[in-house]
């Protein structure tokens, strides 16, 4: 499966600590294996899909695309305080 990863998400990974990365590491593991696990949104983020998972006791969230069968695009990841205001902005 093939990776994109948005400029956002990029600033965000190199901010993160080594057992947030590695959290962060398996839930894109979780995802490439099956990129529909994801709850997909409506409205005006129509075609985003996120994926929730935990670090240290707080849940965080992964935004990402699908752009084909073989081909993601990692948009934002973060706890959820501000996290859906964030994506908002970038889309």
């Amino acid at each position: 499966m093939k990776l994109t990863q948005a400029p956002s998400f990029i600033r965000t990974v190199k901010k993160l600590h080594p057992n947030q990365k590695k959290a962060l590491d398996k839930a894109v593991r979780a995802i490439s294996d099956k990129p529909s696990q994801g709850e997909e949104k409506t409205g005006d983020l129509a075609g985003i899909y996120i994926y929730k998972f935990k670090v240290e006791n707080l849940e965080w969230l992964l935004a990402y695309r699908i752009q084909s069968k073989s081909h993601l695009t990692l948009l934002v990841v973060g706890p959820h305080e501000n996290f859906y205001r964030d994506l908002k902005r970038q889309n």
